[in-house]
């Protein structure tokens, strides 16, 4: 079936990205095949030199993830996407993509661990400068670029501190210098964020998260706002092959049907969480987009549509009193990762951001005693009893 721009994303999130294929299947079939048969070797040769439109090889294109690529690329207002084996297998390809020797990169503090090492430990051995700022103050972000600045990268809202950027405002300053930006889309999702229509170049996401949304897939994404970019990401793609396999990408995509009814429950029982948190005598802060505390409070209603299913809180205590909550809570489960229907808990500083030096972890607002809930679709009731479990043992 085919969409358009005047269909709500419910629908969209239903449809998009399914053609016609044989036998009249309502959903895709997963393509389990390494590689595709030409018809005669003229066709091949054809293919080989983008004559004519086919498949050859599952790592440079494969029905399945293609129709997966295409919803994803539909839901975020791009023009094409490519599928990724990982949220790193995706960023590691837009740096390799965008960058070259002697280019200088502006990265928010607030964002996944394994970034900021890619950029600092890695990208470093390749002469490629990086700079750190918190992009949520539009006047360091400002000061931070150079004549060699080509690309800005942050996450909004921040992983794990929940800061929000102004994507309209550090688009246009980047515009200015001929920089790419680059938005992580992972916490908001398409259905309340819209990064291109503020400005951004690409946006990136962990499939892994929200979008595939039940724990049992590891992908990422890169969706290019221009359709002239494509053939340039996609022949890096091809040339690295962090690429997703066909049946990953088919439960993305199975994933993607539900993204606007989940997105809805998560926000929901976020917003309460956060709200019964913020009143707790053993609680010393909450971060979450969406409470009227939030330094960024404006802008995230301005930006966004809801808060998202990520929660952040200081603990009284510390270090000490996170760990009793975290191993006596019920309902919530002690795991890494977000996004998915159930709800996890988890420690950024001994967890997700252990890689991350402990300078930048503190500078970015990851404190030892921040604790970071992703909120599932569970009954509310349910989730607030079993916090109170773990909370009522500190």
């Amino acid at each position: 079936m085919e969409t358009n721009e005047d269909m709500g994303v419910g629908t969209k999130c239903v449809h998009s990205g399914i053609k016609d294929y044989e036998f009249g299947p309502v959903v895709p079939p997963i393509y389990q095949t390494s590689t595709f048969k030409f018809k005669d070797a003229d066709q091949g040769a054809r293919l080989f030199k983008g004559e004519e439109d086919g498949f050859i090889y599952t790592r440079m294109r494969n029905p399945t993830i293609e129709a997966m690529e295409d919803a994803v690329a539909e839901l975020e207002g791009g023009a094409k996407a490519i599928g990724c084996a990982s949220g790193m297998a995706a960023i590691s390809l837009i740096f390799f993509t965008l960058l070259q020797s002697g280019n200088h990169v502006i990265c928010g503090t607030s964002v996944y661990g394994p970034t900021t090492t890619f950029l600092s430990q890695i990208l470093s051995k390749f002469n490629v400068e990086v700079t750190f700022v918190d992009t949520s103050n539009i006047v360091e972000v400002e000061k931070a670029f150079k004549t060699n600045t080509r690309v800005i990268f942050f996450e909004t809202p921040g992983n794990p501190t929940l800061s929000v950027s102004n994507i309209r405002q550090i688009s246009e300053i980047a515009h200015s210098y001929n920089a790419s930006v680059v938005v992580d889309n992972t916490f908001m999702s398409p259905i309340l964020q819209k990064p291109f229509e503020l400005g951004a170049d690409i946006v990136v996401h962990s499939m892994t998260k929200f979008l595939n949304g039940h724990a049992d897939v590891v992908a990422g994404i890169v969706v290019v706002k221009r359709k002239e970019d494509y053939p340039i990401f996609r022949k890096m793609s091809n040339h690295i092959g962090g690429v997703i396999d066909p049946f990953n990408a088919f439960l993305v995509h199975r994933g993607l049907k539900t993204l606007e009814i989940r997105m809805k429950k998560h926000c929901e029982n976020a917003q309460q969480i956060a709200e019964y948190l913020e009143q707790h005598p053993k609680v010393e802060r909450v971060w979450y987009p969406f409470l009227k505390s939030h330094p960024q409070y404006e802008l995230s209603l301005e930006q966004t549509t809801g808060g998202g299913g990520v929660i952040s809180f200081e603990i009284k205590g510390g270090i000490e009193a996170g760990k009793i909550l975290m191993n006596n809570v019920k309902v919530w489960q002690l795991a890494v990762s977000l996004g998915g229907v159930e709800s996890l808990i988890q420690h950024p500083a001994s967890m997700t951001h252990a890689s991350m030096p402990k300078e930048l972890r503190e500078e970015a607002g990851i404190t030892d005693g921040l604790v970071r809930l992703s909120v599932g679709i569970e009954t509310i009731d349910d989730l607030i009893w079993g916090l109170e479990q773990g909370l009522n043992k500190i």
